[in-house]
Order: structure tokens, then C-alpha cells, then sequence
């Protein structure tokens, strides 16, 4: 049987030229084909979270890498889209995986990991739900999933997933999390039902707000640009940190956010800071890999403190303050209790 190299290089011989990954390239827009045919060595972050040192009296959030972030959120420990695998895609006959590869290692391994309280996932695609990385966690901690996406799981023995629809909210672990609809699309293989095609039994992808303690955080998962983020202001909801994709946009801006949509989605719903994600880890799409972080720099040049993190590895810690209530005005989201 060939080796994992030898048939992705057989795969991608007539269709790119492999070279190594340096700061050069970087800045040269990517061949969509480099997202199975790479096989170069994975760096490694300069920078590594000491979760040990975290007050749990404040925000603190941490990029592990492409949607995996860990929070600190007054005390629960939260970890987002947990991947943690070199590479993601299909796995052929249990043998390797045909798909992106690690431009660079998460920032902490999963033996690195505090405990953790509770796991969300915003939908089924492969580089947000892993299912290597969600079977390293404890079966005892709550998952919250996107709508009809359980099944991927199901097996897997876990005591308690929360799966919510648009408007629809729970609580664990201290938190009530709310679904957020987002614009995007959930199938994680191409013959899946889906709600981008029409189909409400398909599918479903979720963006969340967190809240507890008077304190407010948006997981925006993965959305292409969309106005649905103002009724958080309309709500007079007060987001202290909004945690949003800004790559895989070129050539995919109806599924991808830029880092100038991105920002405004962030305006859309108030939030005094801002932490990138999805980009920088993947080639997934054609634009060149640091690009997503000059376009959101340039966009944000007037207030850059409001731009929490730039780098895998990176901590951001909000200080404490005076706590107080969300407010709401019309109608509220459905209350869910759907434990599985």
C-alpha cells in the first residue's frame, strides 16, 4: 500500500510545485491545490499560553490556532472548535488523511490543556469538528453543537450535547450560550443535507453569544458577511470580546468573511475588542497567508488597540470592571434544555 507522502505527491505532481514555507511566500497568493499537495515541516508558535497563570476574575483568551481559542471566562474554562490533528480532511482506509495540513502547530498540545468546563462547536465542517481532537476530551463535559450535527459524535459517549438552533439558548457550566444564525453552510460532505440549499432538516451552523456575570463574548465560528449580528445592538447587549474569522475569503467570499467584514460585523454588534481567527493555520483558500491580518490592521488603523491579538499563542486578558446586566427589548430567544 502506498505511503501518506507518496500518493499525495503522485496526487499533486502535475499541478503544483512544492517549495518550502518561508516568510516569502507568505506574501504570494496560494495555489488552491497546496491545500492537499503540502506536506512541508510545521512551524512552531514563538509564543505558548500559560493557562496556570489565568485570573478567574477576568477574560482572558488565548489563540491555540485556526478556530480554537481557550477562554478563561470568569472562571470557566471554555475551548472553541477544538482541533488539534496535523492534518484534516478524509481519512482513506484508516491509514492518513487527505486534506489541509498544519502551516503551524497549535499553540498548546491537548495534553497542555487546563480542565475544561465546556466545549463548543459551531458546525460540522472537518476543520472545525475534528473528531480526533473531540475524542481526546473527557466524556463528562458539556458539548453545544449546531443543529443536526450531533450524529458526527453520538457514538462517541459524551453525557451531555446541547444542540441548539438559531434562537435557541442554554446554560452549562455557568454560561448561557445562545445560537446565533450566521451565513455560511454546514454539510460536511458534499452529498449532506444542508440549509444553504433550502433544506431546514439539514445541517445548521451556529455563531454564539456567551454570557455570565454581566459579561458578554461572541464565538462567530465561520460566516460569510451578513447584518444579523444587530440584534445584539439592538438588543443593547454589551459584547466585551468578539472572537471572528477573517481568511479563506479569496476566492470564497460568499462562505468567508474578509477582515474588512469582519470589523464591520464587530461594529454591528458593538464589541469593544476584537480577536481574529481562521486564518494563518490552513491553506484553505487562495490569498496569500498573512494577508488577512494587514487587511484587518489597515482596517482597524484608527483604533488598534481594539485588534486583541495577532499571532498563534497570543494571550489577551480583559481587566476586571464593574459588572451589570444585558438588557433586551423585543422578543427573546427560545429557551432549550436538550440533553442528549
Amino acid at each position: 500500500m502506498p505511503s501518506r507522502r507518496s500518493f499525495l505527491s503522485s496526487l499533486a505532481s502535475s499541478l503544483v510545485s512544492l517549495s518550502a514555507l518561508g516568510s516569502q511566500q507568505r506574501m504570494q497568493r496560494r495555489s488552491r491545490w497546496e491545500m492537499i499537495a503540502n506536506d512541508d515541516p510545521v512551524d512552531i508558535p514563538a509564543i505558548r499560553p500559560d493557562p496556570g497563570l489565568w485570573d478567574d476574575d477576568a477574560i482572558t483568551a488565548a489563540w491555540i490556532g485556526h478556530a480554537t481559542v481557550l477562554i478563561n471566562f470568569l472562571g470557566t474554562r471554555i475551548i472553541t472548535d477544538p482541533v488539534f490533528s496535523e492534518r484534516i480532511g478524509f481519512n482513506v482506509l484508516n491509514m492518513f488523511t487527505v486534506g489541509p495540513k498544519r502551516l503551524i502547530a497549535p499553540a498548546l498540545s491537548y495534553d497542555d490543556l487546563p480542565p475544561i468546563d465546556l466545549i463548543l462547536v459551531s458546525h460540522a465542517h472537518m476543520d472545525h469538528l475534528d473528531t480526533p481532537s473531540i475524542q481526546q476530551f473527557d466524556r463528562t463535559i458539556p458539548i453545544v453543537m449546531a443543529k443536526n450535527t450531533v450524529d458526527v459524535i453520538e457514538d462517541f459517549g459524551f453525557q451531555k450535547i446541547y444542540e441548539l438552533d438559531w434562537g435557541q439558548w442554554t446554560e452549562a457550566a455557568g454560561v448561557r450560550i445562545e445560537a446565533l444564525e450566521v451565513k455560511h453552510f454546514g454539510w460536511r460532505y458534499p452529498w449532506e443535507k444542508d440549509r444553504s440549499r433550502g433544506n431546514w432538516e439539514g445541517r445548521s451552523y451556529n455563531a454564539y453569544l456567551l454570557s455570565r456575570k454581566g459579561k458578554n463574548i461572541v464565538f462567530g465560528g465561520d460566516t460569510a458577511f451578513h447584518d444579523k449580528f444587530c440584534v445584539l445592538g439592538e438588543r443593547a447587549i454589551p459584547v466585551d470580546l468578539a472572537i471572528m474569522p477573517i481568511g479563506a475569503y479569496d476566492p470564497w467570499i460568499h462562505n468567508h468573511c474578509s477582515p474588512e467584514q469582519a470589523l464591520a460585523m464587530a461594529d454591528h454588534m458593538g464589541a469593544h475588542h476584537l480577536l481574529p481567527i481562521h486564518w494563518r493555520t490552513f491553506i484553505q483558500s487562495e490569498e496569500p497567508t498573512l494577508e488577512p491580518m494587514q487587511r484587518l490592521k489597515r482596517a482597524a488603523m484608527h483604533t488598534p488597540d481594539r485588534i486583541v491579538l495577532d499571532t498563534v499563542g497570543q494571550t489577551w486578558t480583559e481587566a476586571p470592571r464593574m459588572l451589570f446586566p444585558a438588557a433586551s427589548s423585543g422578543a427573546g430567544p427560545t429557551d432549550v434544555q436538550t440533553d442528549r
